[in-house]
């Protein structure tokens, strides 16, 4: 397991790490050990510019201080959009440059109908406008860019919520419509993007979703078809969890997670593993812990937007005391599109539109972070 942070538009993360090898070089295949061993995360210059600008605005001098060291955790830079693919480029060439074992982070996150049970994050592509061609055409430009930097390892998280929504809401209709489309683009991704300096993780949705008894099984063979569909000998390095979510990665329960036997991302993960290996998926993790510092705010264990109170958790790390986690870390709502989510009762109000730095709240993370900054 490793953690990580996925600060960045429209949302971010961290992760910890724990190894039980030296990671390989960049020719090896990519499913012999821990991506992040022995290589430096590359810091994302438009978060870091963020993250500077916000400290300006701090008036408190120990809080300002405490949030300038938020600059120096490597986060995920986000693909929500296709026009940020040359982007990417842009990071992996000044990553290339400087050298010294450089390892990249990402989220790939525009599959047509995107997010189908959400209400702000439908994406730019439509099925029904010929999204899945548009989707593949920036799988491809992403690959493209990878090609021309073979020096620097990338590793990226496919498609945030994307196959758990086919596990739990296919009486949705949007959903329905749309998991034919899911199951082949994800494949498509994942068959793509096989060069060796690139780590795949799908994303498994967190505890107090794929982590209940009825929905854990069903997730595991999901993931198993992806990756077979995926083509002969295709590989993945394992999945992400938590991502943009609160969930402890071990601790006592949440209340608004009772009854569920899986409440925390170890829990879930030591419980899933098996069912992965079964259904011949690799079970090597990465958790999101940006959110995670404050445990038992949410009114209910769905409700995921800025809650109040929230603190940063585990800063990125590789000694997560769990051989399965390759890294575990944290994500931030610092930019999120208006869901009736973001009006309930928990969660802080009122939020700017996706996209917008959110000050107050990024104060608050840092502010009631833990371990503290």
């Amino acid at each position: 397991m490793n953690l990580t942070w996925f600060f960045n538009s429209p949302r971010c993360i961290w992760f910890d790490v724990h190894v039980q090898q030296r990671s390989p070089p960049p020719s090896q295949p990519t499913d012999v050990g821990n991506p992040y061993v022995g290589y430096n995360v590359f810091l994302v210059p438009e978060y870091v510019d963020e993250v500077k600008a916000a400290v300006a605005n701090i008036t408190d001098p120990t809080l300002a201080s405490k949030a300038a060291a938020v600059e120096n955790v490597p986060v995920f830079f986000w693909m929500d959009v296709a026009a940020k693919v040359p982007t990417l480029g842009t990071y992996l060439a000044a990553a290339a440059a400087a050298g010294n074992n450089q390892l990249v982070q990402a989220v790939i996150y525009d599959l047509p109908d995107r997010d189908c049970a959400a209400e702000s994050s439908a994406g730019e592509f439509s099925i029904a406008n010929g999204g899945d061609a548009m989707y593949q055409a920036y799988i491809d430009a992403i690959a493209a860019q990878v090609q021309k930097y073979p020096t620097v390892r990338v590793v990226f998280v496919v498609e945030p919520d994307g196959l758990a929504n086919l596990v739990t809401n296919m009486s949705i209709q949007k959903c329905a419509n749309a998991a034919s489309s899911y199951k082949t683009l994800v494949a498509y991704a994942i068959s793509k993007l096989q060069q060796p300096n690139v780590f795949l993780y799908l994303d498994a949705g967190h505890a107090g979703w794929l982590g209940w008894p009825a929905n854990i099984a069903p997730a595991a063979q999901l993931f198993g078809q992806i990756l077979a569909s995926a083509g002969p000998g295709a590989k993945v390095r394992g999945l992400a969890t938590d991502v943009s979510n609160y969930n402890l990665l071990r601790g006592t329960e949440d209340p608004a997670q009772s009854p569920n036997p899986n409440y925390d991302e170890e829990l879930y993960i030591n419980a899933l593993a098996p069912l992965l290996t079964s259904n011949n998926y690799p079970a090597h993790f990465i958790v999101d812990q940006s959110r995670s510092g404050v445990s038992g705010l949410r009114a209910a264990e769905g409700d995921w937007c800025n809650v109040k109170g929230a603190g940063l958790g585990i800063r990125p790390t590789t000694s997560t005391g769990n051989t399965l986690m390759d890294a575990d870390g944290t994500s931030n709502t610092s930019s999120v599109r208006y869901d009736t989510h973001c009006g309930q009762s928990d969660a802080a109000q009122p939020a700017p539109e996706a996209g917008t730095w959110f000050q107050s709240y990024f104060q608050t993370l840092v502010q009631n972070a833990n371990p503290a900054l």
